[in-house]
């Protein structure tokens, strides 16, 4: 018996479906279902939600998600040899969950889940920061999450929640600090994975802003902060150059030094910096 639910422990769904975690798809799986759980309630109340997780593996966060209380989980899975794991779990949680074979690139959640919506997931490690960007950096604003609860690498938990200044500052920062609040929720050693990664892993949790803090254009400033920290160790005239050809003005303007290097730039700056480049 398992400490959430009636299902098998997970090393034993493991070793029954044959899922050895494979390197290809950045898979660790996490296996201590009281872990999982855990993790589950970093992301909130789940009883009024439904929830998208991305990679499920054999399910481990998924029973976590369901035992939690979540009104609707939509797994998305790219790994056919995890469905027949997954498809027990469904059993056993009539109606709460959904599970979509494919790659989450490629998947609108709004045409299976009803707001408000969480999403919570184990993140692959070979697509969680394009996902992040994606979900932070939509056309209009709310997006359809109320709020992410992520596990990333540590180095990649860390990127978010940087502060200007910092060697970890960068264009993750700012987008997930311009339209969300992040905070670092529970760090995870190498151990608590199998197989174990070679690096600790973090939990980061976002709720999403009402508003945006500063306006800007989403798609400029993720274009500008792409380029200056793209070639971080320049000037920002420089690392610039190709964003507009009075690149020099258009810093001034947005009360930025040219001579300055990315890292010093806070929120607000490249926010304005954004205004200036969208004037055309």
């Amino acid at each position: 018996m398992s400490a959430i639910d009636d299902l098998p422990p997970l090393r034993d769904v493991i070793a029954t479906h044959g899922l050895s975690a494979r390197k290809s798809l950045g898979q660790n799986f996490l296996l201590d279902l009281n872990l999982t759980a855990k993790i589950a309630r970093q992301a909130g109340d789940l009883s009024g939600s439904d929830v998208l997780e991305i990679g499920p593996g054999p399910g481990g966060l998924t029973r976590g998600l369901l035992s939690e209380g979540a009104r609707k989980v939509l797994a998305i899975e790219k790994d056919a040899r995890c469905l027949p794991a997954l498809a027990e779990i469904a059993d056993r949680y009539p109606g709460q969950l959904q599970v979509i074979e494919g790659d989450a690139l490629d998947i609108d959640p709004l045409e299976h889940l009803t707001p408000p919506i969480r999403v919570a997931a184990n993140l692959p490690y070979n697509v969680g920061t394009e996902l992040l960007v994606r979900w932070l950096t939509p056309p209009t604003w709310p997006p359809f999450w109320q709020s992410l609860t992520l596990m990333f690498q540590r180095e990649v938990a860390e990127r978010i929640v940087a502060q200007p200044g910092s060697k970890a500052y960068g264009r993750l920062a700012v987008l997930a600090q311009w339209r969300s609040d992040a905070r670092i929720v529970l760090s995870l050693p190498p151990e608590a994975f199998t197989p174990p990664p070679k690096v600790s892993s973090a939990v980061v949790h976002l709720t999403a802003l009402t508003a945006p803090r500063f306006d800007a254009d989403a798609a400029v400033l993720s274009r500008v902060v792409a380029a200056a920290f793209n070639q971080r160790r320049k000037m920002l005239r420089a690392a610039l150059k190709g964003t507009a050809p009075d690149i020099e003005d258009r810093l001034l303007a947005a009360g930025i030094k040219p001579t300055d290097r990315a890292e010093q730039v806070p929120l607000e700056g490249f926010c304005a910096l954004a205004r200036e480049v969208a004037k055309g």
